[in-house]
């Protein structure tokens, strides 16, 4: 694919300039640097491009000349012109951006293979993963259990083994409410057998009990991850086990969202809600 070609390429140029400081003596060691800096800077662009759901079947290229950027490709509409000259904008060092993007109204998408991703479609699809994983394994109720995730289209399957229906369903319901999910194939068997919880816990973990610290980043990231919760909507502290949420949202629908998910971490005793109001 032509996007992951541009990458891999801006990829090895940064690296080829970054590495071993063999430049040749034509270079003054100076501008190797600033070459290097200039690479890394338009590979973040890129990368930046490739997973924006609005941008990523653009072919589009970005070049770095100081904190100069030039942006250039074909685009449907001056929407996504914009909003490509935005993130450029957003660059640590980028100050200036030379928009060369084309607005086309019948530019057509390159074709793809049957069930073929994209950059920036591998990358939600594995953050998502990433999410799932990671809720499971804070549960206090998932967190031993042998669970396997993959997401495709962001599409959720889980397999493995649950010793009971409820536990099946509950992962279900964990990928279900997940951020950037849109479907969960829940492909996990009932074995009827108690699974050792400790078998997916750090030693440290099985062993001591969670620490306030631990339970407050995780209720936080949960709550980041969490389908219809908006994490920045809650201050999160805890005291011996005892969450306290904070915050103002539209309804007790949200309140309660968020108590479940805050519940459902591993290490919490009770959680405080009644400094959550409403709009």
């Amino acid at each position: 694919m032509k996007n992951l070609s541009k990458l891999a390429l801006f990829t090895g140029i940064a690296l080829a300039l970054g590495g071993t400081g063999t430049a040749s003596a034509s270079t003054p060691p100076s501008s190797t640097n600033e070459q290097a800096i200039d690479a890394s800077r338009g590979m973040r662009i890129l990368t930046s491009f490739n997973t924006n759901r609005h941008l990523r079947y653009y072919d589009l290229s970005a070049k770095v000349d100081g904190d100069k950027a030039m942006i250039s490709g074909n685009v449907e509409d001056v929407v996504a012109k914009d909003l490509a000259e935005q993130i450029a904008l957003g660059v640590d060092g980028i100050k200036r951006v030379d928009n060369r993007i084309v607005v086309d109204a019948n530019y057509q998408h390159a074709k793809r293979e049957a069930g073929e991703r994209n950059f920036g479609e591998h990358v939600e699809d594995a953050t998502v993963t990433a999410s799932v994983k990671s809720k499971l394994l804070w549960n206090s109720h998932t967190d031993g259990l042998d669970i396997h995730v993959d997401t495709n289209y962001g599409k959720v399957t889980l397999t493995g083994t649950a010793a009971s229906a409820d536990e099946k369903a509950l992962a279900g319901r964990i990928a279900r409410d997940t951020e950037d999910v849109r479907g969960v194939n829940n492909e996990i068997v009932v074995s009827g057998k108690p699974v050792a919880s400790a078998k997916a816990k750090p030693r440290n973990e099985r062993d001591e009990p969670m620490s306030d610290s631990w339970i407050t980043a995780k209720v936080k990231s949960s709550l980041m991850f969490t389908r219809s919760v908006e994490a920045f909507d809650f201050t999160v502290s805890t005291t011996d086990g005892l969450v306290s949420l904070n915050g103002i949202v539209d309804d007790k629908a949200d309140r309660d969202r968020a108590v479940q998910v805050a519940m459902d971490v591993r290490g919490v005793k009770k959680v405080d809600a009644s400094g959550v109001t409403f709009h």
